[in-house]
């Protein structure tokens, strides 16, 4: 932020040696050039301090905990990253062009995409998958409704909340750890260089939660190329909780045996930290012992090797067994593919 001052001062002082007396007057460029100098003052004080012995040795004391951030932090990206294996059928390519002899513009057909996410059909298809997105999104973009569908996308809901959750956590964590050192710290290093403090101790930047949820279109472009209708599904926190809602319906409707398995919804996430009173099932620490833990869900038999979404199947880790044993498996899956 003063650095972002400190370069409008400098191009109002610019531009008022290029245009002497345009909105400057002999105050104000006194109290211009007093704003640069202290400015520089402060960056001076600031390349200073975070180079001398005492800050070094407080960046030491919580090093170990700047580490800890760090690897939630990269965790939490790889959260982010679950992606949905949901594409549109492979209807294959071709190639269209207008023959006619006479010079039509066709303004919409260049509007057409080819691409996975994107399913070309008919006006009624549009207007049918606007009234019934799920029921048409399992149509036409190779969708089965099978447990292993739903469980996929069970797991990626569950890592997207755990995202958002380790977020907040890791933003607290920080703010505590610097908080902690604001006595031997100058005050005004936490209230005007709260970031550069943060990177000064060893944190790397903690990136918005930018999930890049999917969107899935049904596209409708007239034959003669002069009109278009377009249906967009995006599947974000909130519809992706209902269409797991719907798989489950359609499960349980074709198989009730199977059906009385449990959703992985929010609500079962801190049902289940509740019921594990909010402690890692691994390694014991609870949030009492870290107010900012950030507790996962996990499925004690993999789904990938036979579990279902069953409360006695899932527990509480802490994010970093839970990381443990993901790294495990996906090296069990490495090896076994060798």
């Amino acid at each position: 932020m003063l650095r972002i001052v400190l370069g409008f001062v400098v191009f109002a002082i610019i531009l008022d040696a290029v245009h002497p007396g345009l909105f400057l007057s002999i105050e104000g460029k006194i109290g211009l050039c007093l704003i640069v100098l202290s400015i520089l003052a402060w960056e001076m004080y600031s390349f200073w301090y975070f180079h001398n012995d005492k800050f070094l040795k407080l960046k030491s004391g919580i090093e170990d905990h700047a580490i800890d951030c760090n690897n939630l932090n990269r965790h939490i990206e790889q959260l982010k990253r679950t992606r949905l294996d949901i594409n549109s059928y492979d209807y294959g390519l071709s190639d269209r062009y207008d023959t006619s002899r006479y010079n039509f513009k066709r303004n919409e057909w260049a509007r057409t995409k080819r691409d996975d996410k994107i399913h070309h059909c008919s006006a009624s298809v549009c207007k049918a998958a606007n009234d019934q997105p799920f029921k048409y999104l399992c149509k036409y973009f190779d969708i089965d409704v099978s447990e292993e569908t739903l469980s996929h996308l069970e797991n990626a809901l569950n890592n997207y909340l755990a995202a958002y959750q380790g977020k907040v956590l890791l933003e607290q964590e920080r703010d505590r750890l610097m908080q902690s050192l604001t006595d031997p710290l100058p005050s005004l290093f936490y209230k005007l260089s709260k970031n550069r403090l943060a990177k000064e101790l060893g944190f790397e930047p903690v990136r918005l939660v930018d999930i890049n949820f999917q969107t899935y279109k049904f596209q409708y472009v007239s034959s003669g190329g002069n009109s278009s209708y377009e249906v967009s599904i995006m599947l974000n926190m909130e519809n992706l909780e209902k269409f797991i809602k719907y798989l489950g319906d359609k499960i349980r409707f074709k198989n009730s045996a199977k059906g009385q398995r449990a959703l992985m919804t929010p609500l079962l996430r801190e049902k289940i930290k509740k019921r594990d009173k909010n402690t890692c099932q691994q390694c014991g620490v609870s949030v009492g012992d870290e107010p900012n833990l950030l507790i996962e869900i996990d499925h004690i038999i993999p789904i990938s090797k036979g579990g279902t979404t069953t409360e006695d199947n899932l527990q509480a880790l802490c994010w970093r067994c839970n990381r443990t044993k993901g790294a495990a498996l996906s090296q069990a899956k490495i090896s076994a593919c060798e």
